[in-house]
C-alpha cells in the first residue's frame, strides 16, 4: 500500500517539480537546462558495444567530489568500461565536468517514477550502478531489480536521527533496503543502522572522502596567499549556508582581533552575490576571489598596492569560484564547517584535516556524528556551541601556536590514518561486474542520450 501512495504521490508531484526547477532557475539557470532528462529522456544514442558501463550517482557538489578517487580508480581498474555520473543539481553537474571532462558521460537522474526510470535503464543499460551515502530512491530500487542491474549503496551512512525516522515504516522500509545488491557502509555503526532497516550483504569499508586530496598545486597556491597576508590570523568558514553567514560574522565581529582576516566560502555558487551584499551591509571591506588577476597570489587593492597592503585593509575574502577549496584551506590557520551552526547536519571536514588545518563545526553534525566524534577524540577537531563559543574558540588559538601547530598535526594524521576505502570498494565491485571481453548488459536499448 505505502508503495502504491508514493507512486501515486510522484504522478501528482512531477508538475510541480518541473514548476519548482524553472522557480529555481531564476538564481541558477542551470535548473532550466536538461529538463527532459529528468523524465528519462535525453539527445544522442549510447553506441552499441559490448563495453560496460558503470553508473554512479552523486546528488550534488559534495558527493560529486567524494566520488573523484572512487571514479578514477574505476576507470582504472576497468579502462574497457564506460562511466556515466548522474546528479541532481546544477551544481553536481557542474563539478563532474570540472573534475572528469570527457572521460565520463553525464546526465541528471530522472525523477523516481517507474516509466521514466524504466527509459533511463533502457537507454543507457549499466552493468552495475551505484548509488552515493544516502540516496535511497524506491522505485530506482525495484527498477534496478527487475532489469537485474546490481544497484550498491556506496558510502552507505545512515545516522541516528534518520534511523528513527525510516523505522516508523517497518515491513516497507525493509523492502526497499533490501532491493540493494550490496551495502558499503562507512562506519560499523552505519553497518548495524543499514541492516535493522533490511539491507543484505552490508560490509564495513570505511569512508571515501579520507581519500579526497587536494592537488598539490592546489594547495601550493593556497600556502602562497597565506605568505602574502603576512603575520596576520586568518581563518576560513567553509561551506556555510543560508542563515549561516549571519552567525559567523557575528562570530568574526566577537573575535576582538583587528587584524584577522576572515574567508569566507558559501556552500552553493547561486548565492555569492546575497552573502557579498550582508558582508558589505556590516561595513566590512571584501574582496572577492573572482576579482583577482588570473595566477595573481593575491588581489591587489589598487594599481598601486601589493598583497601585503590588501592583507592589511581587507576584512573578507570571499570564496567565489569554484574546484578551490583545498587552496582556501591551505591559506587558513583554521577552518570552521560550516552546516554546523544551524540544524542542517554538517558538511565534510575531512578536505580541511588532510590539508593539515585545525577544524571548528557547530552543534548540529547529525549527517556527520561518527567522523565528528572521531576527529574530536583525535584532537584535530574542536566542537562549538554558537558564535559566541566559535569566537572564544579562535581567539584561543590564535593566541595559542604551539596548541595550534598540534592540532594541525593531529588532523593530517587522522586523515592520513582512515585511507583507503576507495581500494577496498574498487575490489569488491569489479566482482559485481562483467569480465573484460564478457559483454555488457543486455537491456534493450530504444532511448535518446546527452553524450
Amino acid at each position: 500500500m505505502l508503495r502504491a501512495i508514493y507512486r501515486a504521490a510522484w504522478w501528482l508531484v512531477a508538475p510541480l517539480a518541473v514548476l519548482r526547477l524553472f522557480i529555481r532557475s531564476r538564481r541558477e539557470r542551470g535548473y532550466r537546462e536538461h529538463v527532459c532528462e529528468r523524465f528519462g529522456r535525453s539527445a544522442g544514442r549510447l553506441p552499441e558495444d559490448d563495453a560496460p558501463l558503470i553508473w554512479v550517482h552523486a546528488v550534488s557538489v559534495g558527493e560529486t567530489r567524494a566520488a573523484q578517487p572512487l571514479v578514477d580508480a574505476l576507470l582504472a581498474a576497468r579502462p574497457d568500461a564506460r562511466v556515466l555520473l548522474t546528479h541532481m543539481t546544477p551544481g553536481g553537474r557542474a563539478a563532474g565536468e570540472q573534475l572528469f571532462g570527457h572521460r565520463v558521460l553525464r546526465c541528471y537522474l530522472p525523477y523516481d517514477t517507474p516509466s521514466a526510470v524504466r527509459r533511463f535503464l533502457r537507454a543507457w543499460r549499466p552493468s552495475l550502478g551505484l548509488v552515493m551515502e544516502t540516496e535511497v530512491w524506491p522505485t530506482l530500487i525495484d527498477e534496478c531489480r527487475r532489469a537485474d542491474v546490481p544497484l550498491v549503496l556506496t558510502n552507505a551512512r545512515m545516522s541516528a536521527r534518520s534511523y528513527r525516522r525510516a523505522a516508523k515504516f517497518g515491513q516497507a522500509v525493509k523492502e526497499v533496503f533490501g532491493g540493494f545488491t550490496r551495502v558499503l557502509a562507512q562506519s560499523p555503526a552505519d553497518a548495524e543502522r543499514l541492516t535493522e532497516l533490511g539491507a543484505r550483504n552490508v560490509a564495513v569499508l570505511g569512508n571515501l572522502k579520507f581519500d579526497m586530496a587536494s592537488p598539490p598545486a592546489l594547495v601550493a597556491r593556497g600556502r602562497e596567499w597565506r605568505r602574502a597576508f603576512g603575520a596576520r590570523p586568518v581563518w576560513v568558514a567553509a561551506s556555510t549556508r543560508e542563515g549561516e553567514e549571519e552567525r559567523v560574522l557575528e562570530a568574526f565581529a566577537a573575535l576582538g582581533i583587528a587584524d584577522a582576516l576572515l574567508i569566507l566560502v558559501p556552500r552553493h555558487p547561486q548565492r555569492f552575490d546575497e552573502v557579498a551584499a550582508l558582508v558589505q551591509r556590516r561595513n566590512l571591506k571584501l574582496v572577492r576571489r573572482s576579482q583577482w588577476a588570473e595566477g595573481a597570489a593575491v588581489p591587489a587593492a589598487s594599481a598601486h598596492e601589493g598583497p601585503r597592503a590588501l592583507a592589511l585593509d581587507v576584512n573578507v575574502l570571499l570564496g567565489d569560484s569554484m574546484g578551490e577549496m583545498g587552496a582556501y584551506y591551505a591559506a587558513a590557520d583554521l577552518a570552521f564547517i560550516g552546516g554546523s551552526l544551524l540544524p542542517l547536519g554538517g558538511q565534510n571536514l575531512i578536505e580541511a584535516c588532510a590539508v593539515g588545518v585545525p577544524v571548528l563545526i557547530g552543534p548540529h553534525v547529525f549527517n556527520f556524528t561518527q567522523v565528528t566524534a572521531d576527529a574530536v577524540a583525535a584532537g584535530a577537531a574542536l566542537q562549538v556551541q554558537d558564535p559566541a563559543d566559535l569566537a572564544r574558540a579562535l581567539r584561543e588559538l590564535f593566541e595559542d601556536k604551539p596548541r595550534r601547530v598540534a592540532m594541525g598535526a593531529a588532523a593530517a594524521a587522522f586523515a592520513a590514518r582512515h585511507r583507503g576505502a576507495t581500494e577496498r570498494t574498487v575490489n569488491v565491485l569489479m566482482t559485481l561486474l562483467p569480465e573484460p571481453g564478457a559483454g555488457a548488459a543486455s537491456s534493450p536499448s530504444s532511448a535518446s542520450l546527452d553524450l
